[in-house]
């Protein structure tokens, strides 16, 4: 900032009971004086310094001429004032007596001299003290501004103004006599603080320092200025930086402006502590909110703790921890803050070294030194994180500054989590140096921990460094001591690897994969020409013994790369065909089986793996084939392939001679109890070839390579099934006009049936149960004709076994389906009948007797329509009776339904019928039925015997009087308790019911015949 002086205008001031205190183009902030203590009009001047520049032109002035120029230049004294300012205030006091008397004497003498009257002269006199008494007051009521003046000189004689004390001030204000609270007095003593506060605020471009709330804060306690006239101070300068805000027109000068005014704001609260907040009204006086003001508290705050901060090193110790917190408490900052200025603080000391560390490590001149230099510096890193985290542990640590603790670079302002790769770069580098000894000592894994947390590393990241780095330090020394012949002279070579990795910190599994990798790699070398010599398996057997490879993992090993290579093969020979299959090829795969030194059961697993590729294509095509004969065609080609190629293969691998007297084929074997069907079924007992057509056959195919596997049990039966139909229909081809000529095939084509149930992996069983299924089908779809009727006479019994002998079904099959067709109609014929009402309980029992199983024939549903058809015939039959056993066990037990839901369904009807069995008897009441009233009443009580109820209401008394009248007289005369029943449910008294029995002519007598009937 330009510190510049404003001087005020000299102006007369009018009396008030406030002392205004004029600033340059402000208003005035008066302060709390007695009226009695103010003149009429008073002249004084009151100068305030710049707190910064009108004009981003002006120079900066030095801080030696800010001192100088902090009160300005010393005042003069004019009028009485160089007279009141020798007197002393008992000097002044005589004089006073002095002149006041001799006015007084002076004007009585001369009075009487010139006039010769008493009276007169008492006048003069009068006149004359008068006169004499306004010198006195002009001369005693210019004490205070020579006072004022007197101060303001002695602080402008003052080199540092910081220096002057309350002592001084009071000999001033007693040298003259005047309190420190007179107007002129205070007034001098706030301009003396405000220009003081001025000078402390930093200049522009400048930031808060720290000691200027200790130097405001004792400059107000020597002057002795109360905290009210101090606080008004402070608003007045910040009146003056918001109006020169206002006028500057420039960004970077009200950038600056905003920037002085949140110093002010800070400086200020710190001044006045708690207080400030009713003390300073910054929101009443200048708009400024609350959070605002926070702002300026804080951001002050932490850049003077920040600065602090700087002056703090690696070297940090208690001593610099206990200031920082005093330092945090003084500058009021929250802990929160403090801790994230203090962990800043430590990542920007750790980041130099880490940027070192980098800058060296990616220096193109990177030698053995440079290393050295780069684990120095990381070094240093970590003995900084280590003094931090063992000051954290202090006994002392609440004393301490906040955000002690290990340092990490990530987070904060730095750009090293984008960095993440020049990180890795130094962790590495780091760990190299801890396993340049060829062992790893325990402070350096530590060490390594830590540096992984301070760089960010996640541990997996950190973990694959460090594996990657010990595995090629362990590749290292085992190489030594495989060359060395130190691990083949070892007794326990286990013990000696487990050693090396312990030395190393190196993890036992993954020291096992290096292992295995260098066996594979050997192998890999040894099996260039396609085959292992003896050396060469003398050579790895060598290896595995001194690696303690396992014997699993050995053979895995030659499973993945000697079985590429014969997998190779392996398609060469397949790919070339069935004609392609020559002696070069079969030797060509002889070779490969037995000297790429495979297992059998290995060899045949590639094999098998190749071929069953090869039948799937086959079988693709075959399920997309137009018709079955197409389709069988396709699978004709894979049974061939699987005679001439595969099994041909499989006698390679296993060594087998081509000369061999051919195996018997391979049969279906009917298991335990089938030797009938057997014997009776003619697709199955063609697949049995005789001598005469194996021999004409050949050699049959292998069955140990299948599609069990590969394709659902589904899929494999249609497809047998649809061979099957082949063989049996026999070649399908179409001629023009629709027609088409079927060409029978001869019983070979069973034989590769029987083949294509190898490949399919198809069992015995469901071979047989292939062929009887479809003998069934066939059966089954002529019988369902023959007994279109469901009648099984003997006559179309003779022609159903006519029938059954021409299809070859066994005997226990055709009865099943003979029961299931007849079965089958009666249910329908049993279903049509419920349906149309023509079947009720007495049938349904007589069919129970007579062994019919009605609970398969007959749907839950139907049998529960029939329930409640039964229930509803009770409840209109008409005869007033109900018999629980009958309705709620016997029928739902014959109809096999539930019996309690059965319960509820006879309550449900019950419930309705009864209020409807009320309504038809008032209905064939007034119809004169009588025979129908009684009824319809029988079946009311029906109703109430299963669900008793409540006497029932009608709208007139009367028809219910009559409906009684006729069922108590009808013929035969109903039982007591039902008419007792009745006439409960229809709410008639005993004497009315007493008087209707009673009654000789009944409802429907002469009179009624005769019309007179009412209703």
């Amino acid at each position: 900032m330009n510190p510049s002086l404003i001087t005020a205008v000299n102006a007369p001031v009018p009396p008030s009971p406030q002392s205004p205190l004029l600033c340059h183009v402000l208003t005035p902030l008066p302060l709390r004086l007695s009226k009695s203590q103010c003149p009429s009009r008073r002249r004084y001047r009151v100068s305030f310094p710049r707190c910064a520049a009108t004009s981003s032109e002006q120079p900066l002035v030095s801080a030696q001429a800010k001192k100088s120029n902090v009160h300005g230049n010393k005042k003069e004294l004019t009028g009485l004032q160089p007279i009141v300012e020798k007197m002393t205030p008992p000097v002044r006091l005589a004089t006073s007596a002095v002149v006041l008397a001799a006015t007084l004497a002076s004007g009585y003498g001369l009075g009487l001299r010139l006039a010769g009257s008493r009276n007169i002269a008492l006048g003069a006199a009068a006149a004359a003290g008068a006169a004499g008494g306004a010198a006195v007051y002009a001369l005693n009521s210019a004490v205070p501004e020579v006072a004022a003046i007197g101060l303001h000189n002695y602080v402008a004689e003052i080199e540092d103004p910081a220096s002057v004390t309350k002592d001084d001030i009071e000999k001033i204000a007693s040298r003259y006599g005047v309190s420190k609270g007179d107007e002129a007095f205070q007034a001098e003593i706030c301009d003396i603080y405000c220009r003081y506060v001025t000078s402390v605020l930093p200049a522009e471009g400048q930031s808060l320092k720290g000691d200027e709330v200790e130097k405001i804060v004792k400059f107000k306690s020597a002057l002795g200025i109360d905290e009210p006239n101090a606080a008004s101070m402070h608003m007045e300068i910040g009146r003056r930086i918001f109006r020169q805000r206002l006028e500057t027109g420039e960004r970077e000068g009200d950038a600056e402006q905003r920037r002085a005014f949140m110093r002010l704001v800070y400086v200020s609260a710190l001044v006045f502590g708690d207080a400030a907040s009713f003390l300073l009204p910054w929101k009443r006086v200048l708009k400024v909110t609350d959070a605002q003001v926070e702002i300026a508290i804080r951001e002050n705050a932490k850049q003077l703790y920040a600065e602090r901060l700087k002056l703090v090193g690696r070297d940090i110790n208690v001593e610099n921890l206990v200031d920082l917190r005093k330092a945090q408490l003084s500058f009021k900052l929250s802990d929160e803050l403090a801790e994230d200025l203090f962990r800043e603080h430590t990542r920007t000391v750790a980041i130099e070294n880490i940027s070192s560390a980098l800058s060296v490590l990616k220096s193109r001149t990177r030698a053995v030194k440079s290393m050295a230099l780069v684990v120095e510096e990381l070094e240093k890193v970590l003995e900084f994180n280590n003094l931090l985290v063992s000051l954290k542990s202090h006994s002392e640590a609440d004393q301490f500054a906040r955000g002690l603790g290990p340092i990490s670079l990530i987070g904060g302002d730095s750009d090293f989590e984008r960095r993440m790769d020049d990180l890795k770069l130094l962790y590495r580098a780091y760990v190299t140096d801890a396993l340049s000894s060829g062992r790893i000592e325990e402070n350096k894994l530590v060490a390594m921990s830590q540096l992984r947390n301070i760089l960010g590393l996640g541990t997996r990241e950190a973990e694959a460094i460090s594996v990657d780095v010990t595995s090629k330090a362990y590749r290292k020394r085992l190489a030594n001591a495989v060359t060395s012949g130190d691990l083949e002279a070892q007794d326990s070579k286990a013990k000696y690897l487990q050693k090396l990795c312990e030395e190393l910190h190196f993890d036992a599994q993954k020291a096992s994969a290096i292992h295995e990798e260098i066996y594979r790699q050997k192998l890999q070398q040894y099996v260039t020409d396609g085959e292992l010599s003896d050396d060469n398996v003398a050579a790895l057997l060598r290896l595995r013994v001194m690696l303690c490879i396992p014997q699993q993992t050995i053979e895995a090993a030659h499973a993945e790369i000697c079985g590429s290579i014969f997998e190779k093969v392996v398609r060469e020979a397949i790919s070339s065909g069935v004609d392609g299959y020559d002696a070069e090829t079969r030797k060509s795969v002889r070779k490969a089986a037995h000297g790429l030194r495979l297992s059998r059961e290995t060899a045949m697993s590639i094999a098998s793996k190749a071929a069953r590729r090869v039948f799937t294509n086959y079988i693709r095509r075959a399920r997309a084939a137009e018709n079955r004969t197409e389709s069988a065609k396709e699978l004709k080609k894979m049974i061939a392939f699987n005679t001439l190629v595969v099994t041909e293969m499989v006698a390679d691998i296993k060594g087998e001679s081509s000369d061999k007297e051919p195996e018997e084929p391979v049969q279906v074997k009917a298991e335990d109890g089938e030797d009938e069907e057997w014997g009776s079924l003619e697709s199955l007992k063609k697949t049995r070839p005789d001598k005469e057509l194996s021999e004409k056959m050949g050699k049959p195919g292998q069955t140990e390579i299948t599609l069990k596997d590969d394709l659902p049990d589904r899929d494999r039966i249609d497809l047998y099934k649809t061979y099957l139909l082949y063989c049996v229909t026999g070649e399908v081809t179409r001629i023009p006009f629709g027609a088409q000529i079927t060409t029978k095939r001869d019983d070979s084509e069973y034989l590769l049936l029987n083949q294509l149930g190898g490949i399919l992996g198809l069992t015995s069983k469901e071979i047989v149960n292939i062929h009887v299924g479809l003998a069934e089908q066939a059966f089954r779809q002529q019988a369902e004709v023959i007994l279109a009727d469901g009648q099984l006479t003997k006559a179309r019994v003779e022609q159903l076994d006519e029938l059954q002998k021409q299809v070859g079904l066994p005997q226990p099959q055709a009865e099943k389906v003979i029961k299931n067709i007849t079965t089958t109609k009666m249910a329908n014929a049993i279903e049509t009948a419920v349906n149309q009402g023509r079947l009720n309980i007495k049938q349904i029992r007589e069919l129970k007797e007579a062994n019919v199983s009605l609970d398969s024939m007959i749907a839950v549903s139907l049998r529960e329509k029939l329930f409640k058809k039964t229930v509803n015939d009770i409840f209109s039959s008409g005869t007033g009776e109900f018999d629980e056993t009958e309705v709620y066990e016997t029928i739902p037990s014959d109809l096999s339904i539930d019996a309690e839901k059965a319960k509820s369904v006879v309550h449900d009807l019950a419930r309705s019928r009864l209020s409807n069995s009320l309504i038809q008897s008032v209905a064939l009441l007034r119809q004169r039925n009588r025979k129908g009233v009684v009824s319809s009443l029988n079946d009311l009580l029906a109703c109430d015997k299963a669900v008793p109820a409540e006497p029932l209401s009608w709208e007139v008394s009367e028809e219910l009087s009559d409906l009684y009248d006729i069922y108590s007289k009808s013929d035969p005369k109903p039982a007591p308790e039902k008419v007792s029943r009745l006439q409960y449910l229809l709410g008639i008294d005993d004497s009315t019911a007493t008087a209707l029995r009673e009654m000789e002519d009944g409802v429907f007598s002469s009179a009624a015949e005769e019309g007179n009937f009412v209703f």
